[in-house]
């Protein structure tokens, strides 16, 4: 399952602005997920809270907003929902040689919370990558 990654990914880049910054404990997490990016947005919440034992982000909340998946017609201009599976012709004209996907493949960080201060105790061990 490729949300692993991404959450290990995501963890990595918020820890490293974290500790940068100076935060003591990051809080909420928050990430843009496009329709077509191939993420389950279940499994990644579920492999971010893995991801994140051990870290500054331990208990940190994941709360991901949905981008649905558009298109544009470079010929008429019409503009559609895409869906699953993708309809990349137009509707208005049905030219699918002059197509623009707009939305729907992002995978960004849009925000990060933290606290600033001392390091909070820390009871639980991280999770070896053994298991």
């Amino acid at each position: 399952m490729h949300e692993m990654s991404i959450a290990m990914a995501v963890v990595g880049q918020v820890e490293e602005a974290a500790r940068a910054g100076g935060a003591s404990a990051v809080t909420e997490v928050r990430l843009q997920v496009g329709e077509l990016a191939g993420v389950v947005p279940d499994a990644l919440d579920f492999c971010f809270g893995l991801a994140c034992a051990g870290t500054v982000l331990e208990g940190a909340a994941l709360a991901t907003e949905f981008v649905p998946a558009r298109a544009r017609c470079g010929s008429c201009a019409a503009a559609w929902p895409v869906g699953m599976p993708p309809e990349l012709c137009c509707l208005r004209c049905a030219r699918a040689t002059d197509v623009e996907l707009v939305s729907g493949r992002e995978l960004q960080i849009l925000s990060v919370r933290w606290e600033d201060g001392p390091d909070p105790v820390r009871t639980a061990e991280p999770i070896s990558e053994e298991c």
